[in-house]
């Protein structure tokens, strides 16, 4: 994900040309790509908080650099291009986008502009309506003497998609337009929607029935309306909000913005109970945050406040710029936060015995993807913020971090809600959970654990997803919902248990066969993607065993030193022997200290360890890790990579700036000694320039590396 428009961003009048041409660049083939995949392919990859932030940034620079402006400017676009998959339908007045604002100020400012425009004093009247900006898919139903003819997505604001088919089996978009004042022509515009329930009832029959679940209601409602097939629409739970039109040829039937949503719901269409007129920036604001309050509760997704100039002949004076009209524009919620009801507290049991609180919430679409889950740390986290069971909550989601809640909205707390009562016991092996006491600091643990060890199904089955993970022996075809049900089935029971699978074929396929979506064929490919990885780099066996402390960095580092299981395991055992020189050979590992050390040692001294270790090495051959370089330009450097890497994977970039000596980071400080920048590189470019740090692209990394021009 991009980070241009993040809060270290360099500032758009600190720019050189060269800086601004690159940059600009690189944003307007981002803003473009991600046109395609929302509008385009209903797949974004993105929340609208970060578009909306890239194309901002977008919006800045071409603005301070003028000539960097082109014809073609995405930010002169609305929507992509129409699917090439249906016919093409022109639209008689252009289906616009609105512009944005965030923010109380911006706000208030959209009406002083608008009062600036029209040169209207104070103390003239001026009223605009506010109503929820719904979270779907525009389209155009064109009626031609009452009769719906044409039905056209927004498309590229110019030319849509005809769906009329499609359409017409949406239950609350009518056929036929029934009063006096209905145009000759009219063509209606609003949003298709799916609501919250039956967007959570189709994902449970896509799942069901084997199928790809979708993000969030946007993407499903869009998905289901842009079929092929109309039989497929027409199972979909689709539904619709008239709010605008486009062209009319007749009379039109009120003067106002409000006028003509009255006229909408007397024709038969669904209209937004939530609109309201509002006579100042200050009712506007205030109904925005009265929807804000009820977003979580609605059963549609929102994502702000559409603000119109209320009178139509003011309207046709304020006219368009660009891609959106001068007399509307959306004020946009913070995406990454919402509010909802916290329905249950449930308790994860990790591989390490940790009990972690989960919130179980109501459904919420907070930055782009609906959340039902949100993490609750611990229980000195739940007693710190008092969060209870019925309370409604704020819920964060930044990016891809996990969503977590920031606390309860104290006045909307139930009277009889109870303080939560953290367990002291296993909820899957009914074992004691406490908390450790370190014995150097004396300090109490803040994890909860079970002490029930392997006799925890909880946690034998989170180290076996731990095991097939990615970063460990990344078994294709063996994700989590595949451990769970072979765990419970009795197929594998520890690790060992994946690498003979085959050899107890007979058992092992006919309870795969009788697996719902498995077969002969789907038994046959897990069994060859287990038999690819019996040949594995060392530190990924090592990570995959799940020591406590040993991470990804850190079972490299006991790969280099050790170079093979055996040579790790020998030190090991004699250092929980209390051999105080094997002890030292493991802390003397750079990055691995004491308590690291001591967790490597209590691994390997537990006889069951070294029964599963035994067992594995006869089914796997650990490979010892690539020679390091001792010497060179890179060795003992601290190298950052940055942006979108074209011509390798981040993860082939950590490897082959490790193969050459040098550590990687994440972050940009004075002690890094190299940035290699990629297109849309943001605020590490800014940090680099902070604290002196050179900065190359990627080919000059390449040819420093001494690798060629080999992609």
């Amino acid at each position: 994900m991009s980070s241009h428009s993040g809060p270290r961003a360099v500032p758009v009048a600190e720019l050189t040309p060269l800086e601004a041409r690159l940059e600009h660049d690189a944003l307007a083939r981002e803003v473009a790509a991600h046109d395609v995949r929302y509008h385009g392919e209903d797949a974004p990859i993105i929340s609208d908080a970060d578009y909306d932030a890239l194309r901002r940034r977008l919006e800045e620079i071409e603005t301070a650099f003028p000539e960097l402006k082109r014809p073609e400017s995405v930010v002169e676009k609305v929507g992509a291009k129409p699917s090439e998959k249906f016919a093409k339908v022109r639209h008689r007045v252009p289906m616009l986008s609105l512009a944005n604002v965030f923010s109380d100020e911006e706000a208030t400012e959209f009406v002083d502009r608008v009062r600036r425009f029209l040169d209207l004093p104070a103390e003239r009247p001026l009223a605009f309506t506010a109503e929820p900006k719904i979270d779907g898919l525009s389209c155009s139903l064109r009626y031609e003497r009452g009769r719906l003819v044409v039905a056209a997505t927004r498309g590229d604001g110019e030319e849509g998609e005809d769906v009329t088919v499609n359409v017409r089996t949406i239950a609350e978009i009518p056929q036929v337009l029934n009063g006096p004042d209905v145009p000759d022509v009219i063509e209606v515009r609003g949003e298709i929607y799916m609501r919250k329930d039956d967007f959570a009832a189709l994902n449970a029959r896509q799942e069901a029935a084997g199928k790809p679940v979708f993000a969030n209601p946007r993407n499903a409602a869009a998905g289901s309306l842009r079929q092929l097939d109309p039989a497929i629409t027409a199972s979909r739970p689709l539904r619709f909000f008239a709010y605008a039109w486009g062209e009319i040829v007749g009379e039109r039937p009120a003067d106002t913005q409000s006028g003509m949503v009255e006229a909408f719901a007397r024709w038969g269409f669904p209209t937004n109970p939530l609109m309201r007129r509002c006579g100042s920036a200050e009712e506007m604001l205030a109904h925005y945050r009265a929807v804000e309050e009820q977003r979580a509760g609605l059963p549609y997704d929102i994502d702000g406040v559409v603000y119109k100039v209320d009178d139509l002949d003011l309207q046709r004076r304020l006219g368009f710029i660009s891609r959106s009209p001068r007399w509307a524009t959306a004020h946009k919620f913070p995406a990454e936060k919402a509010t909802t009801l916290l329905l249950g507290i449930d308790i994860q049991v990790g591989r390490t015995g940790s009990l972690t609180p989960v919130a179980r919430l109501q459904p919420v679409t907070v930055g782009g993807v609906v959340v039902t889950n949100a993490t609750l740390h611990n229980e000195d986290e739940i007693a710190r913020k008092d969060v209870r069971i019925g309370d409604t909550v704020t819920v964060q989601r930044a990016g891809d971090v996990i969503p977590q809640i920031l606390g309860p909205v104290i006045e909307k707390r139930p009277a009889d809600a109870q303080p939560y009562a953290f367990p002291t016991l296993c909820p899957a092996c009914g074992s004691h959970a406490v908390r450790e006491i370190d014995p150097k600091t004396g300090k109490e643990d803040v994890v909860r654990r079970c002490t029930g060890g392997l006799v925890c199904p909880a946690q034998a089955v989170e180290r076996l997803k731990h095991f097939a993970s990615r970063n460990a022996f990344d078994i294709e075809g063996l994700g989590d919902k595949q451990i769970e049900a072979f765990h419970r089935d009795g197929l594998v029971t520890r690790p060992q248990d994946v690498f003979t699978l085959a050899v107890r074929d007979a058992r092992a396929l006919k309870k795969l066969k009788d697996r719902e979506g498995w077969g002969a064929t789907s038994a046959a490919n897990l069994f060859a993607a287990i038999d690819a990885r019996r040949n594995v780099a060392l530190h990924r066996f090592i990570f995959a065993l799940g020591i406590r402390h040993v991470g990804e960095t850190t079972a490299k580092l006991l790969a280099r030193r050790f170079e093979s299981a055996e040579a790790l395991r020998d030190v090991a055992v004699r250092a929980a022997g209390g051999d105080a020189e094997a002890l030292a050979d493991l802390t003397s590992i750079e990055g691995v200290g004491p308590v690291v050390a001591e967790a490597v040692a209590d691994f390997f001294g537990e006889a069951h360890n070294l029964e599963v270790l035994a067992e594995l090495l006869a089914e796997v051959t650990p490979e010892p890790p690539e020679a390091v370089v001792s010497e060179g330009e890179f060795s003992g450097k601290t190298i950052v990579f940055t942006g979108a890497l074209e011509r390798m994977s981040r993860d082939e970039a950590k490897a082959m700036a490790e193969r050459l000596g040098a550590k990687v980071s994440g972050s940009v400080s004075k002690k890094t000694d190299l940035v290699v920048a990629g297109p849309g590189a943001g605020s590490k470019l800014a940090d680099a320039k902070k604290h002196g740090v050179a900065v190359i692209d990627e080919d000059e990394w390449f040819r420093r590396a001494g690798v060629g021009g080999a992609a």
